[in-house]
């Protein structure tokens, strides 16, 4: 197959990549620098318009929207707040009007979204819990929205809510594991808050099983089954390690810190990935001691 990428060269648009070019499927990335690959097509675009590339749309038969700034960027200042969202939102429209203007529209439309869809607090929730009304639910709203009206062309639309993917690069991952390899690991907060997280093998499993079967549609979170305090992820992160974990960040100095952004760390609400297991996936890494161990060990 033809599959065309936004944001494929970040953390989960490379391992997908790597996957797809392995099972001999031909791979085209929409990036905004002209950069020369052997593997892969870089086909260079601004993300916010069609001039140039929409005519390529014609050749593929997949189209996956990973594009959008990192909200683990800091501050959360009010133009940082407008660059996550013009990152999601511009490049989702483009793409949408590249496969309305096409005369030969791809099967499948895949759109990664965040699992802070559901907000802040709650009883647990699954794909069809309302959207929260806090900045990071909302972002996630206007996300999804931007491609929904591939849907009425014909179009197979996944809906991909991701939390933070385990992965040695993955940059929330680094910021738990720091301390803990630095020997002062230990309770953020109350550490009762849910840690939401599912492994860069599983999330690329999962895409690439719901790729294929043509039966699935719409919204699917990509989460780990076990609901995980991040006071008990970061305790298996420590005893993988062989670290110690005694040492308390009080809530108070994370707020003062990283202000509104600390959210990402002190608060969240536990989700489960009804859809997903009601599919028939299997996890590989369905714990976190199994997914760190696996990093780590």
């Amino acid at each position: 197959m033809n599959i065309m990428i936004s944001g494929g060269t970040g953390l989960l648009g490379t391992a997908l990549t790597k996957s797809l070019l392995a099972d001999g499927h031909k791979v085209f990335i929409l990036s905004r620098t002209d950069t020369k690959r052997s593997d892969v097509q870089i086909i260079k675009w601004d993300a916010r318009t069609t001039e140039g590339w929409w005519h390529l749309v014609n050749e593929m038969d997949v189209i996956i929207h990973l594009a959008g700034r990192s909200t683990s960027a800091w501050p959360w200042s009010a133009a940082n707040k407008k660059s996550f969202e013009d990152s999601r939102i511009l490049p989702g429209l483009a793409l949408a009007q590249a496969i309305q203007a096409a005369t030969r529209r791809p099967s499948l439309f895949v759109q990664v979204s965040g699992i802070n869809h559901y907000g802040l607090h709650g009883d647990l929730a699954d794909e069809s819990t309302p959207p929260g009304d806090d900045f990071l639910a909302q972002l996630t709203v206007k996300w999804e929205g931007a491609t929904q009206s591939v849907e009425g062309l014909g179009v197979r639309r996944l809906v991909l809510r991701t939390p933070p993917v385990l992965s040695r690069d993955n940059v929330i991952m680094k910021l738990i594991a720091l301390p803990v390899q630095l020997f002062v690991g230990g309770p953020i907060g109350s550490g009762k808050q849910p840690f939401p997280w599912i492994h860069i093998k599983d999330w690329v499993s999962a895409v690439r099983y719901l790729m294929t079967d043509e039966s699935a549609r719409g919204v699917y979170n990509m989460i780990a089954p076990s609901q995980t305090s991040l006071a008990d992820f970061t305790k298996i992160l420590a005893n993988v390690l062989h670290r110690p974990y005694w040492f308390p960040v009080p809530a108070f100095l994370m707020r003062n810190v990283l202000g509104e952004m600390s959210v990402l760390i002190l608060e969240g609400r536990f989700s489960q990935p009804k859809r997903l297991l009601e599919s028939g996936y299997t996890f590989q890494f369905p714990g976190p001691r199994e997914a760190l161990t696996d990093l780590f060990g």
